[in-house]
């Protein structure tokens, strides 16, 4: 199995860095059934090409257990697939999360890139293909493999020669093909439990519950193991990504409580009506969950979204359609943008979690210096309610790109330091049920000041 990550962004070979892979040494990584081969063909300052090559030993993947693979002849050492997602992820792990020691500024940039898979298990076929990947900003090149090139009348095979090209984050890139790359080939090697539905949402998070085809993704990537991808789409159906008519659907139900991502895209909106905002700012937008709301209320004269994920706004500006007041920007929150200046209000709705603490004051100071709007409202998950989530495992983050997640004292110590430094007054509200010893789920601060805050 060959995967390759090219880029043309230049310097290119700071791709080396994000992958934490250097371009100048071949690395391998051991995997239960084969090894994964990490090395670059070309690395210049115009172009760099990483190349995933995968051996699988055929008899020991199924000799290990826990496969539903009977069989010494299978695709799985020569199709990407399932096992391709896993030898990813193993040499991938860190750049996957998002982090990269050596230069943290380049998590939040845009690459133009360009992803090879010769050989693509998909069921479905090329047409499943464009309807995964093109919701998420993805130019979709699949050409069908035939099953044998010496007799054209038996047809296509399943298989299919996958190029993508799209400009994106490379952590995006990333996990937008450890999902989708098994959810094509539909045929897991190994046990399907809710610790994979949890992979699953963890490598999602912030795409995949606006995605059109969430639903067969979910199916497919879960193995179609009714209890498990219940419990992951009901789990998609309380983010603040999930399109309005999934989360009706959910919340149509018999004695089925007001979702959480409801409860804070109501008090956000109570917030900005509040303050008399016309003009409206939606920072890390995501797939435009917000946005809708806001769209909806007549008050708003101009809404703009912004986020660094090009999926992410592609598959807002599907959901928004034709909507005139809200405009759509590719730009990343840490960087100073003057062209947000002006605005009365602005939003960071779950946002300040996903950057490196590290990342915080570039953040304030693009948000609170430069942008400057009367009001600014931030809303982050308060870390003291997570023992309270059945399912997420003591220790562990509500979301793995979260870098941290706050206190109610933690996140009010980092408030009221930015009211201080920046001018504003900050006021403190709770948005969901609010449990006596741990507070709620999510806690919230309104910034505000009645005077036009100098960058």
């Amino acid at each position: 199995m060959l995967l390759t990550i090219t880029t043309t962004r230049n310097p290119a070979t700071d791709l080396g860095f994000l992958l934490h892979k250097h371009p100048e040494k071949a690395q391998s990584v051991a995997l239960s059934a084969g090894t994964a081969h990490v090395f670059y063909p070309e690395a210049g300052a115009e172009r760099c090409t990483a190349a995933l090559f995968v051996e699988i030993d055929p008899v020991g993947l199924v000799r290990g257990g826990g496969t539903a693979l009977t069989q010494y002849v299978n695709d799985r050492p020569y199709a990407g697939g399932s096992y391709l997602a896993v030898a990813l992820r193993a040499a991938y792990t860190t750049a996957l999360a998002g982090r990269c020691t050596a230069r943290p500024e380049l998590v939040d940039e845009l690459f133009d890139l360009e992803v090879r898979v010769p050989s693509l298990s998909a069921r479905g076929g090329a047409e499943a293909v464009h309807k995964l990947f093109e919701p998420l900003g993805w130019r979709v090149s699949a050409t069908p493999i035939p099953l044998d090139p010496q007799f054209p009348q038996w047809g296509e095979s399943r298989y299919v020669d996958l190029t993508l090209s799209g400009t994106h984050r490379v952590c995006d890139a990333l996990r937008h093909l450890y999902v989708l790359l098994p959810a094509l080939d539909g045929d897991k090697h190994y046990w399907v439990g809710q610790d994979e539905a949890d992979k699953l949402l963890r490598a999602g998070e912030g795409w995949l519950a606006g995605h059109p085809e969430r639903e067969l993704i979910a199916n497919r990537y879960l193995d179609r193991r009714r209890p498990v991808v219940n419990y992951a789409l009901s789990r998609l159906a309380e983010s603040d990504d999930v399109p309005a008519e999934a989360e009706a659907r959910v919340t149509e139900l018999p004695d089925q409580p007001e979702s959480l991502a409801s409860q804070r895209h109501g008090s956000v909106l109570a917030a900005l009506r509040a303050a008399g905002a016309r003009r409206v700012l939606d920072l890390g937008c995501g797939s435009g969950a917000l946005l809708r709301v806001l769209e909806k209320e007549r008050s708003f004269v101009d809404i703009v979204g912004v986020d660094v994920s090009a999926g992410a706004l592609a598959i807002a500006e599907k959901r928004l359609g034709g909507y005139t007041r809200v405009t759509l920007r590719q730009s990343a929150l840490t960087y100073a943008d003057p062209a947000l200046a002006g605005y009365d209000a602005a939003v960071l709705m779950e946002v300040v979690e996903h950057v490196d603490a590290d990342r915080l004051p570039a953040l304030e100071h693009a948000v609170f210096g430069v942008a400057a709007p009367r009001t600014v409202i931030v809303t982050t998950p308060n870390a003291e309610y997570n023992r309270l989530f059945e399912f997420l495992p003591m220790g562990h983050f509500r979301h793995a790109d979260h870098r941290f997640e706050w206190t109610r004292a933690e996140f009010r110590a980092w408030a009221d330091g930015v009211a201080t430094r920046r001018g504003y007054e900050v006021r403190y509200l709770p948005i969901g049920p609010v449990d006596q010893e741990s507070g709620p789920p999510t806690q919230m601060a309104v910034f505000s000041t009645s005077e036009e805050v100098a960058a």
